[in-house]
């Protein structure tokens, strides 16, 4: 966890400035509840610097339905992971948190930056980045298994709805360790309600680990007049401090 609390140590030290296309009330303050920004050619813009609004899904991405649909050997783990408080988790390594568990961390916020052809976040922890493509392309016949996996997506009216395959069976999807194969394809429907917020639905479709499609809806807030800092995790000296925190 100590990944977590150098995270809270250096919320202050976050930049403090002030953006030009941030909406503002009569007292100069951002106006988050200003109308959803478009681009250009008409879409909802999901850019910004955004934090998971509730921390309860890092402590237990199933919380809505009290238990995940676990396959048995899934079922083992995740209670093996839990039981051990997390210990051993992906992050302890400096390695990603991976879907969705990198949007989860409510002290390190992430940066979504639009185009009309990519859509790419950008995790502050660990200073990792992700790619998610937006210009019609399909999803490859082979895929190199990775962390964050190969995202393609289309916009549906105001939702951005991205289908993400090619995961390792490595990462965890919360805290304390919900596990999946490599044979999981996730849905995330991004929808931006207006200025400060954002919710993400998404969908977990994998039949090795689980028995049926399951998931949450994840609130975000945005943080305005700000910008994300250097976040680098230095396994060496990381590593002794964060096992068994």
């Amino acid at each position: 966890m100590l990944c977590h609390i150098i995270a809270a140590i250096v919320f202050a030290q976050w930049a403090s400035i002030s953006l030009p296309n941030t909406p503002r009330t009569p007292d100069g303050k951002p106006d988050l509840s200003a109308p959803v920004p478009k681009t250009p050619d008409g879409k909802p813009d999901l850019s910004g610097i955004w934090r998971i609004a509730d921390g309860k899904y890092l402590q237990n991405i199933a919380v809505e339905l009290g238990e995940a649909p676990f396959q048995p050997w899934a079922a083992a783990l995740y209670k093996e992971r839990a039981d051990a408080l997390g210990k051993g988790r992906p992050s302890e390594r400096c390695i990603p948190h991976g879907i969705p568990d990198g949007m989860l961390v409510r002290n390190s916020p992430f940066k979504i930056v639009q185009t009309p052809d990519v859509v790419t976040v950008l995790y502050e922890e660990f200073n990792h980045y992700r790619q998610i493509f937006t210009d019609g392309r399909g999803v490859p016949p082979e895929t190199n298994p990775s962390w964050f996996g190969y995202s393609i997506a289309k916009w549906e009216g105001d939702t951005l709805v991205a289908q993400t395959i090619g995961f390792n069976d490595q990462s965890w999807f919360d805290d304390p360790g919900h596990p999946h194969s490599d044979a999981l394809r996730v849905t995330e429907r991004f929808r931006r309600l207006d200025f400060g917020r954002m919710e993400m639905q998404i969908t977990f479709d994998d039949p090795k680990a689980y028995t049926k499609p399951w998931g949450a809806t994840i609130p975000f807030t945005l943080l305005p007049d700000t910008e994300l800092i250097e976040s680098i995790c230095e396994n060496e000296r990381d590593h002794g401090h964060m096992v068994g925190k």
